[in-house]
């Protein structure tokens, strides 16, 4: 695709690429590819599609061209119902545009475990990348999942990525556990969640690049330890995984950094910051930087209240607004961080660091004793959707023994009748 040798029905060259998925299918590959945007080559645009909200494919549809765009369909049981009903959207709107259904072999390749059904939809078996059915999705991002990366940044790059996961996978079976940085950072998590009562860690990026990684490390995180039970089924005696989440700095201390600092619960945070960016300008990566130290200076030191009378009183402020105002300006501090260092966003680098909190994960659950490799909370949803779907859609009239609540929404959805 990268060397133009491969083409659309009407022999014009592929100039974006439309991957269409969800979950792990989705998360990992948007990340890598925002994150290595200075890697890009041969003018290969991305988008990604995911939500079941038509508001998703139609807008990316809009910015394509029907003859130079390639699709991507990512599903490891090619049954998933976001990514076929989107796929089919996509499938559609090519074959109106060119009106023949032999353009779907030019324009639609499929990463999956489920050949036949790829084949059925009319993509050739020789356009299936297939992929283990046992790799969950949000561990699949080095297998072809990773394609719609290495049609962007190109092989070497994403070779380099898998080669900076690999670095990471070694140490973590290799070095020495007081030296393992997937091993200490798992044993911080668990101390602070389980002894210190934290329910959530932030993950706080100070690089745009990197804006969707605490999307990816959510499912990442969440999906693999939110459990109740142990592998062999009895209930957990402790609690479970925290509630990942956060955001890009600088942007964040406008915003939740003040239930960080100031705010009655303990918020562990990990800040992640190259020391070189790829786009220089002025001192903007020197204050960048500065803004990342302050802040986990901060969650440490925080400020007195012997300090914030001081600091008021240098203002000339009277004594009596000094016993006024300082105790609002009053940190606690003693808040627990961890500050990681990249030498700059490259697929290696990359590579490791979405290595690192893969093992650190699984760090944890093992010390959890639960199963970071299932997810059958996420089947409930889905088993109960196939119940609901019909009635909203006034396909089975019949009672299916759901709620009242439940009901009274559908007998809602039907009187708008937008369906």
């Amino acid at each position: 695709v990268l060397d133009q040798s491969r083409t659309g029905y009407s022999g014009k060259a592929f100039t974006d690429v439309v991957s269409i998925g969800i979950g792990g299918s989705y998360l990992g590959p948007k990340l890598v590819n925002e994150a290595l945007q200075p890697y890009w080559q041969g003018g290969m645009r991305c988008h990604f599609v995911a939500n079941i909200d038509g508001t998703d494919i139609l807008e990316v549809l809009r910015q394509v061209n029907p003859e130079t765009t390639l699709f991507l369909i990512q599903s490891k049981s090619f049954r998933t119902q976001e990514t076929l009903e989107n796929s089919n959207v996509a499938r559609q709107w090519l074959v109106d545009y060119c009106g023949d259904d032999s353009a779907v072999a030019k324009h639609f390749l499929a990463v999956t475990a489920n050949v036949p059904g790829a084949e059925s939809f009319g993509i050739q078996a020789d356009q299936v990348f297939p992929m283990w059915d046992w790799v969950g999705g949000r561990y699949s991002l080095w297998s072809a999942i990773g394609l719609p990366v290495a049609l962007t940044i190109g092989m070497d790059n994403f070779r380099s990525l898998l080669a900076g996961a690999h670095a990471m996978d070694s140490h973590f079976q290799d070095a020495p556990l007081a030296q393992n940085l997937p091993v200490v950072m798992g044993l911080l998590g668990v101390w602070y969640n389980n002894f210190w009562n934290a329910h959530t860690h932030a993950i706080l990026p100070y690089d745009q690049y990197l804006r969707s990684l605490p999307d990816h490390l959510q499912q990442l995180d969440m999906e693999s330890n939110g459990k109740s039970v142990t592998e062999t089924g009895a209930p957990l005696a402790c609690e479970s995984g925290p509630i990942i989440w956060g955001g890009t700095g600088s942007n964040g201390q406008h915003a939740y950094h003040q239930l960080i600092h100031q705010g009655t619960r303990l918020i562990p945070a990990d800040f992640i910051i190259p020391l070189k960016t790829h786009n220089p300008v002025a001192t903007h990566h020197a204050d960048l930087f500065a803004n990342c130290l302050s802040q986990s200076r901060a969650m440490m030191a925080g400020k007195s209240l012997a300090e914030a009378r001081a600091e008021l009183a240098a203002e000339g402020h009277s004594d009596a607004e000094i016993e006024e105002l300082a105790p609002h300006k009053v940190i606690p501090g003693n808040k627990p961080s961890n500050t990681l260092v990249l030498e700059q966003v490259t697929p290696e680098t990359l590579g490791a660091l979405i290595a690192l909190y893969e093992h650190r994960t699984f760090v944890q659950g093992v010390i959890w004793g639960v199963d970071s490799f299932d997810q059958w909370g996420v089947e409930l949803g889905k088993q109960l959707g196939k119940g609901i779907l019909p009635r909203l859609l006034g396909k089975d009239e019949q009672d299916t023994g759901s709620d009242s609540s439940t009901d009274h929404l559908i007998e809602l959805f039907r009187s708008v009748g937008d369906y």
